[in-house]
């Protein structure tokens, strides 16, 4: 018997009367047949306002690296609550959390604190601005760099307002945003080296930086090419740019020193969120002195009332340390539990005829849902994305996998946990068979989904 979500739907009919929208985050309304309200959580498991257990591959949009509520980091917090949750100064917690990034990550020799990975990005932005005295950002397709004016313009364009295959929109998906600031963004194709050059030289002397997520996590799950990442360092060096690494997502997840560890590059400038607070709101600008500079003189205002906060300085303390610990074979493991279950979502697909491709590194991946005459192969930027992937068709099995206590993210994102173990994926895939059977079963095409949405 598949799950039903009646409380879930009280609670979001009530929400609406008091909460703009019955959500917090404009994604979370995409959640179908509901958004779905979350009670308790413990490891890898998550049980709902309806009772129904989970199996999280979405793990608080991959911060929960470390699974649900772990016993020792709330200890931890239960123990800061009783000293003080907030001072808006200087205590000795901040220090100890810098000096571990500094160890994990090469090129952050310094940091500096923040509440959410798009203050980060700003900041980031504004850095490279002051010590490059230019105006523009050039940033990838597809990529997502938090919901502000600027880091959200030219993300992920509906296919009519892409632009030339050359020149791809600036464009922002939000009204009210200022028009000017879309002038400053310069948007790039993921995952083409040369289109990247002929990018960058068409703005040369203008461009203070270049962003990119290491692995395009918020729009499929793509690996960069080879050449990409020595390609952007050898541009950023060129015309004097800064290589403003995203790793919101990857950081710690690929290893204690992130993505730019597991793919061997050094960036000028590195945003680290999610996993860097173990689901508290924390996140960090790291860099090398040379980048920071303008911070320690004061050219450039970094503030923040609540930077810094003891509460989240011990979760992170408690999270770094985890991954510390598992020293060099961290994520070894993760990658292979990741492995395996892509292996056999990969199996289920094939025995029920569903056109399910999962790619991405394991430890993180996409189910890519092909469309009816879709070429096969690696996905290999966003527009190959759009062009090839069934989102009507996913978000019909990722209701039937939601409805069998599979939770995934809507846009077709796995994370694995630290706490997830071998027995989570054997169950996993017994549940998943549930699902695909019956959406094998089911599945007539868009119109149908709709019905079944209703």
């Amino acid at each position: 018997m598949s799950y039903t979500f009646s409380r879930s739907q009280e609670l979001f009919q009530r929400a609406q009367k008091s909460i703009a929208g019955g959500v917090n985050s404009g994604i979370r309304k995409l959640e179908v047949p509901v958004p779905v309200y979350f009670s308790h959580g413990s490891g890898a498991n998550l049980w709902d306002a309806d009772g129904n257990h989970y199996l999280d591959f979405q793990l608080g949009q991959g911060a929960l690296l470390y699974g649900h509520a772990p016993a020792e980091m709330a200890d931890a917090l239960a123990v800061q609550a009783r000293l003080g949750l907030h001072w808006a100064a200087q205590c000795e917690l901040e220090i100890e959390v810098a000096e571990r990034i500094q160890q994990m990550i090469p090129s952050a020799e310094l940091v500096r604190f923040n509440n959410s990975a798009t203050e980060v990005v700003l900041s980031a932005f504004r850095l490279a601005r002051a010590l490059t005295k230019r105006p523009l950002i050039l940033r990838f397709e597809g990529h997502y760099h938090g919901w502000s004016d600027e880091g959200l313009t030219g993300f992920a364009n509906p296919a009519g307002n892409w632009g030339e295959e050359e020149s791809p929109a600036s464009i922002h998906p939000s009204k009210g945003v200022i028009p000017e600031v879309m002038d400053k963004i310069v948007v790039a194709q993921w995952n083409d080296p040369e289109h990247l050059r002929r990018r960058v030289d068409q703005f040369r002397g203008k461009i203070a930086a270049i962003i990119f997520e290491p692995v395009l996590c918020n729009t499929s799950c793509i690996e960069p090419v080879a050449q990409l990442m020595s390609t952007i360092r050898e541009l950023c060096d060129r015309d004097g740019m800064l290589m403003i690494s995203d790793e919101t997502i990857t950081g710690l997840r690929f290893g204690a020193a992130g993505a730019q560890g597991y793919y061997g590059y050094k960036p000028d400038l590195t945003i680290l969120g999610k996993a860097l607070g173990g689901g508290t709101p924390f996140a960090a600008l790291a860099g090398t002195k040379a980048a920071m500079a303008p911070i320690i003189s004061g050219e450039v205002v970094h503030a923040g009332t609540l930077n810094a906060n003891p509460l989240c300085l011990v979760a992170s303390k408690w999270s770094l340390d985890q991954v510390l610990k598992l020293g060099p074979t961290h994520p070894a493991n993760i990658q292979k539990l990741g492995n395996r279950l892509m292996k056999g979502l990969l199996d289920l697909a094939q025995e029920h005829g569903v056109p399910l491709r999962p790619q991405g590194p394991g430890l993180i991946f996409h189910t890519v849902m092909l469309k009816p005459d879709a070429p096969e192969g690696t996905v290999l930027n966003y527009r190959d994305y759009v062009r090839r992937h069934d989102a009507p068709r996913w978000a019909n099995l990722r209701r039937c996998l939601l409805e069998e206590g599979v939770r995934a993210i809507e846009r077709g994102l796995w994370s694995i946990s630290l706490a997830h173990n071998e027995a989570d994926i054997d169950e996993t895939l017994r549940r998943a068979a549930l699902a695909f059977r019956r959406h094998a079963a089911a599945w007539q095409g868009p119109v149908a989904a709709a019905a079944l949405a209703r």
